[in-house]
């Protein structure tokens, strides 16, 4: 029985060879990578949206702290605003998703059979290039997501997706879209590099080491070997907080930049600029 990083050397050749697998290929990949990129960010979505709060300074919730805000928000908003802002993470998140999953194995396969790079740094970089090519293309969904999250009932600025959209493009042109971009591309490359690289790692060392405590056979291929489930997001969520907390100083300045004139003390922030 062989693990699934070994495996992968000969799939692509097997999937290649029909045209009509590869197609089905790339749709369960977008599928797959969209509907699991809903699934965590709505799980997580009153502490992200406690993070933008803080993050941002809100003058209604600056005074506390992550679990005294995370427990005043219901009281203030009621349970439904410590989701504020989700809908658009859905509208963002499902081409977010898919598209760095697709494009993580597309820079994958680039890397290795045109470039020859191989290995770690084969990982590292393939993650890299897929983060911040998902990040361009979804771009203008965050900061219109960031600032639905900012606002506090009864301070409303905005009254949903397509007020945010007019506003922006009303008051500061298409710019307005991209601010912070500079920062988040920035704080991407680590982050994407290092999510991608540590899990594909850990999934190597435990396969190779402890196959049969950490293993089991892939339903789709019995002959290949893949981690348990639970072993599978004890993996994902170390190597998500290794990376969140290596690129977290960037994203404090993103969403500083994006919430641009929501701020109270804008005047601090260089917003003009990307």
């Amino acid at each position: 029985m062989t693990s699934e990083a070994a495996a992968s050397s000969t799939s692509p050749a097997t999937a290649s060879s029909s045209p009509t697998n590869r197609d089905y290929y790339w749709i369960r990949s977008f599928v797959a990578g969209g509907v699991a990129g809903c699934c965590a960010k709505t799980t997580i979505a009153p502490l992200d949206r406690v993070k933008i709060l803080l993050q941002g300074q809100s003058p209604h919730y600056r005074h506390l702290g992550v679990f005294s805000t995370i427990a005043a928000v219901p009281k203030k908003e009621g349970i439904l605003g410590l989701y504020k802002g989700n809908g658009a993470m859905m509208v963002r998140i499902f081409p977010y998703g898919a598209i760095q999953f697709m494009a993580f194995d597309k820079y994958k396969t680039l890397l290795n059979k045109k470039v020859g790079i191989s290995g770690h740094i084969h990982r590292l970089m393939a993650g890299s290039m897929a983060g911040m090519t998902a990040v361009i293309c979804t771009y203008p969904l965050d900061v219109i997501r960031a600032r639905l999250a900012f606002q506090v009932t009864g301070d409303h600025r905005y009254s949903g997706i397509a007020d945010v959209f007019r506003s922006i493009i009303h008051k500061e042109g298409m710019r307005g879209f991209y601010r912070g971009l500079s920062p988040t591309l920035i704080g991407m490359a680590p982050y994407a590099g290092l999510s991608f690289f540590t899990f594909g790692t850990l999934k190597s060392l435990g396969l190779k080491h402890f196959p049969e405590q950490l293993g089991r056979p892939s339903s789709d291929n019995p002959d290949v070997l893949v981690l348990k489930t639970h072993i599978n997001l004890l993996c994902g969520g170390v190597a998500g907080a290794f990376a969140q907390t290596a690129s977290y100083p960037l994203d404090v300045a993103r969403r500083r930049m994006q919430l641009g004139t929501v701020l109270p003390d804008s005047d601090k922030y260089h917003l003009s600029r990307l």
